[in-house]
């Protein structure tokens, strides 16, 4: 349903070393590239994440209540993307672990930039 979500940026070149290793686990690949934004995604076809510079000059932030929910697929590559979230960068934002009625498994983190993001799997 979704074909992409992109996150502002101020920096593009600090957001683009942290995706690339935040992504590195889930082999996602820069995807798309231009002057304002970067996408990744694991294959042709299938969503992309990206960071872009806000369109109207402005400064980008972070939204209050706003996160992206990324499908690793199981829990160890859940353990691993947040990891690898947290080494590049990113701010804890609550542990990998079981959530709600236990069938959904998530990591939360703020990239540098404070956009909020949670890798999960459902089991």
């Amino acid at each position: 349903m979704i074909g992409y979500a992109t996150l502002g940026t101020n920096d593009v070149d600090r957001a683009i070393a942290f995706y690339d290793a935040v992504f590195q686990p889930m082999e996602a690949k820069r995807f798309a590239i231009n002057e304002r934004i970067t996408l990744w995604s694991r294959a042709k076809g299938e969503p992309m994440l990206g960071i872009s510079i806000p369109f109207d000059g402005e400064a980008a932030t972070s939204g209050n209540g706003t996160m992206v929910a990324v499908n690793v697929g199981d829990k160890a590559m859940v353990d691993s993307v947040y990891g690898k979230a947290l080494e590049a960068g990113g701010q804890d934002e609550g542990a990998p672990g079981r959530r709600g009625n236990g069938n959904f498994y998530g990591g939360y983190f703020r990239d540098p930039d404070g956009n909020k993001l949670v890798v999960y799997c459902m089991n």
